[in-house]
């Protein structure tokens, strides 16, 4: 799989712009979504949230923050914290390396950045591809997850990015 570069993400953006309009967000009714890997599994967020992806760079620590808030960065001015989603959706660690990239998201109005092992591409999805997902009777929290989509063999987990940046856990959106 090919490595989704910046430009991709700031030519749909761009796109959407000169189109006049912004299209659905994706839901169970489909739509565009930028997919990325933790560990063994791939996951799927809302093509729009995505502001840019930049490599992984140590962040500024900053005291007493929750284990799954790395730090913050600079980011052209802006003071950028960032979250290891790794840690935060509770998988196994895993080294920092060169395919280790932070998504950055515009969230509710804040920018905020991800840590991920790696991006793969931007996937349109239709609602044939997307299924509901499993109801869990379990500790694991799914009210982030949206669905899964399918296509081909690959599975993908649909994430809520918003809703699980803007959670009260968090601290990062009022």
């Amino acid at each position: 799989m090919d490595m989704i570069t910046d430009a991709a993400v700031v030519a749909r953006h761009e796109a959407v712009r000169l189109a006049g309009g912004k299209p659905a967000a994706p839901t169970a009714e489909g739509g565009e979504f930028l997919t990325f890997r933790l560990g063994g599994e791939e996951y799927g967020i809302d093509i729009l949230r995505v502001q840019e992806i930049r490599s992984y760079e140590a962040p500024t620590r900053i005291a007493n923050a929750p284990h799954f808030i790395k730090g913050v960065v600079n980011l052209r001015g802006v003071i950028v914290p960032i979250i290891d989603l790794r840690l935060k959706l509770g998988c196994e660690s895993a080294e920092y390396n060169a395919f280790t990239v932070v998504i950055v998201l515009n969230v509710r109005g804040r920018v905020v950045g991800a840590v991920v092992d790696s991006v793969s591409d931007v996937l349109e999805l239709t609602r044939d591809h997307i299924k509901p997902a499993p109801e869990l009777h379990s500790n694991v929290d799914g009210n982030f997850i949206t669905g899964i989509g399918s296509v081909g063999d690959r599975m993908l987990i649909l994430m809520d990015i918003e809703g699980l940046m803007s959670s009260a856990d968090m601290g990062l959106v009022a």
